[in-house]
């Protein structure tokens, strides 16, 4: 995401200091009023907007991009989740700039995803601007229908595809402030500065229309070792994440003269999730008693200690207004678990295994990402703790591509996944509403409840009502125990001090890149 921030611009963009979203290709947020059901979002894109070939930036690009976020037979399925509330797009006839989007609710969570995807340069992708008659309502409500009054859109997928645009980046320009310059997969990638990008004309632009950077080389080192000794080298001038161990162990002996070291707080949480499709997982009651095996303070100071923080759900605690503090923290508690699968209708047997009538022995598999040490310690930490009460735990790491396609497919009992929120907006749809089953939500959640909260939240406009929501929201989870979030991580960077004064931030990717510059030129 960082790197298509720099090549591409969204309609909007977060403002880290002020927790603010803000104008980015349009000229200000939207006007917002009323019209029957819907709420109509009216933007007009900045004029000075341009493409690399200096083409400007229309509404008919916006519309083109919502058209392919909505095609059958490309990828979509998280798009048409996310921005399923953009239920029309409406072009200006007198100003080819201006448009309305059309949607469900004009909440805060609302007007922050309506600008919140990069904006496709028509020009490139649909030439003949086949696209332009298709309606958006068809696409997203009936895709058959619009595939067949519309067969182009077989080819232009099928050409989508063949692009293979995520491998090959350079194939598709943007209005960003850098270009590729060139790339290796899993090596390098470099990108290079326009030496005249549209926003340089603007007469006193914010920081997030200012790129500081002539050049940004971005290096792939896989090895921890390689990685710090190549800043200590001075060949590398940022080490953004390094281990939590290494970071604090740096910074105590480091030469701090040649060598910077920042630590903030972030909306990064790691999650243990439970499939609660697998029969002996379907019930609460039983997903509850299992949670109380993770020793959630010796896991934070095994694996980052001193950079990582409770809280009692996906909300971060430093958010006051919407965090449910009177939840409790969970404890580390193998008899209280014992006692609730007990009340769960579970029975240990002679043998020491666990049956619930027909149903047992109860065992689990734990499926984790292979190489991510941090993972490994927290699934070794709960096979303990579970064979403690004879419950049988196979752990399951697997490289990252079979991890996600066990995710996906649903063929795991318990997993460990990282994930991240913000403080900008609340949709959970893609990770816990029905809808997102097959997408990002891995505990194959189903709650009717889950499902009306979630939706409530997106849509609601008063910032109390909408605390409330969350709030309620919290105390479900809590009570379903679809996962559990084990802790808040703090980004951690290293920077040498050839860099100015880097700006960490609490969002991805933890530093403000725009603003990135050297002390003196490199050679």
């Amino acid at each position: 995401m960082e790197v298509i921030n720099l090549l591409h611009c969204s309609l909007l963009i977060s403002n880290p200091d002020s927790q603010a979203i803000v104008p980015w290709l349009v000229e200000s947020l939207p006007a917002i009023t009323q019209q029957d059901s819907l709420f109509r979002l009216s933007y007009r894109l900045r004029p000075e907007a341009t493409w690399d070939n200096g083409l400007p930036v229309l509404a008919r690009d916006v519309a083109f991009t919502l058209r392919v976020l909505n095609c059958p037979g490309l990828p979509t399925e998280f798009a048409r989740a996310q921005y399923g509330f953009v239920r029309d797009i409406e072009l200006d006839k007198t100003d080819p700039r201006r448009f309305t989007l059309l949607c469900s609710s004009a909440s805060p969570d609302i007007v922050l995803a309506s600008g919140d995807y990069s904006i496709l340069p028509e020009y490139s992708l649909d030439s003949a601007g086949t696209f332009r008659a298709v309606p958006l309502p068809l696409l997203r409500s009936d895709t058959a229908e619009a595939l067949r009054r519309y067969p182009a859109l077989r080819a232009f997928a099928a050409r989508y595809q063949q692009a293979q645009l995520g491998r090959h980046p350079e194939r598709l320009p943007g209005c960003g402030p850098y270009r590729l310059k060139s790339w290796e997969s899993n090596r390098y990638l470099v990108l290079e500065r326009k030496p005249n990008w549209w926003a340089d004309t603007l007469a006193s632009a914010p920081p997030w229309l200012q790129a500081k950077a002539p050049r940004i080389d971005y290096q792939v080192i896989p090895d921890n070792a390689t990685a710090i000794l190549a800043l200590r080298s001075g060949s590398l001038d940022l080490y953004p994440m390094p281990p939590a161990h290494d970071f604090n162990r740096l910074k105590a002996s480091a030469d701090t003269a040649r060598l910077a070291f920042y630590a903030t707080d972030s909306y990064d949480m790691l999650v243990a999730g439970f499939n609660t499709e697998r029969p002996h997982l379907q019930d609460a009651a039983t997903r509850r008693a299992l949670s109380l095996l993770f020793n959630i303070p010796d896991l934070m100071q095994a694996t980052h200690p001193g950079l990582a923080y409770r809280s009692v759900s996906l909300i971060n605690p430093h958010d006051r207004l919407a965090y449910q503090d009177s939840l409790p923290d969970l404890h580390f508690s193998p008899a209280e678990a014992q006692r609730l699968l007990r009340l769960a209708g579970w029975q240990r047997r002679a043998d020491g295994r666990w049956w619930r009538g027909s149903m047992g022995p109860l065992a689990l598999q734990f499926s984790y990402q292979a190489g991510a040490t941090e993972h490994e310690t927290i699934a070794l930490q709960f096979r303990a703790s579970a064979a403690s009460l004879g419950i049988p735990v196979q752990l399951r790491p697997a490289e990252a591509g079979m991890f996600r396609q066990q995710l996906q497919a649903g063929t795991t009992d318990l997993f460990i996944r990282r994930t991240s929120g913000n403080p900008f907006g609340y949709n959970f749809t893609p990770l816990l509403h029905t809808r997102g089953i097959g997408l990002y939500n891995y505990s194959r959640f189903s709650h009717p409840k889950a499902d009306r909260l979630i939706e409530a939240i997106v849509a609601e406009p008063d910032p109390r009502r909408h605390a409330r929501l969350l709030k309620r929201f919290q105390e479900l989870l809590r009570q379903e125990s679809p996962l559990v979030v084990l802790y808040f991580t703090r980004n951690r960077l290293i920077a040498t001090r050839q860099l100015q004064a880097v700006r960490p931030l609490s969002v991805r990717p933890g530093y403000d890149v725009l603003s990135l510059q050297l002390t003196s030129p490199q050679p």
